[in-house]
């Protein structure tokens, strides 16, 4: 796929790099002279200038575009970026950098493709790291909903019990793994091991009581 990528910072730059190592055609946009030559320097084609000018964009190509990500740290831009790439046909995301209203994120969701807040998922990721290492934020899915991977440690209550027969309020085991052995769709009769690795989903507000019904404590 060939994408834009506006914004050449902390995210937008390992988006970028993500994005390159895994074969696709990159093009980075941004008016910062060292962050320039920095995506430069990593053999990124760059577009200088703001990504909220129409003719910024039409350099980088937007028309020959699949997707523009408009990961700037303001959503000003990000927005008027996603805009301009819209009007062109490409699949927008548009990243925030702060908490807003109901509404206005609403709006926003409903003008892009995507609405992505790193900060959010980089808090939630802390949170509950430092709550217990075995409990790891993957990310939110919703205002509701969390993605959460969990290392089963020796003394854990689940230890023993078919993955299937784990009953939980307000969340859901969805899969399994063995230490080392990739995350599948447990069988029925797969009983959960010390060392073992449980993806699932919970609600937000009920994450510190799965976390003690897995864990215990």
């Amino acid at each position: 796929m060939r994408l834009i990528i506006v914004g050449f910072g902390r995210v937008g730059s390992r988006t970028a790099r993500v994005l390159q190592e895994e074969g696709h055609e990159v093009v980075v946009v941004d008016n910062d002279a060292e962050k320039i030559d920095r995506a430069r320097s990593r053999g990124f084609t760059v577009v200088p200038g703001d990504g909220s000018d129409p003719a910024v964009l039409d350099e980088a190509d937007v028309e020959g575009a699949d997707a523009v990500g408009a990961i700037t740290g303001d959503p000003n831009v990000n927005f008027e970026v996603c805009m301009i790439a819209k009007d062109h046909g490409c699949r927008t995301v548009m990243r925030i950098s702060e908490d807003f209203s109901e509404d206005v994120y609403d709006e926003y969701a409903r003008a892009v493709d995507e609405v992505i807040y790193p900060e959010r998922l980089g808090a939630a990721g802390a949170k509950t790291a430092l709550l217990g290492g075995n409990f790891n934020a993957i990310g939110e899915l919703t205002e509701q909903l969390q993605l959460v991977a969990v290392a089963v440690p020796d003394d854990a209550p689940v230890v023993g019990t078919r993955v299937h027969d784990i009953e939980l309020d307000g969340a859901r085991v969805y899969a399994h793994g063995r230490q080392r052995e990739p995350l599948t769709i447990p069988l029925p009769g797969t009983a959960v091991q010390a060392g073992d690795r449980l993806a699932l989903i919970t609600e937000i507000a009920r994450a510190d009581d799965t976390r003690s019904a897995l864990l215990g404590g």
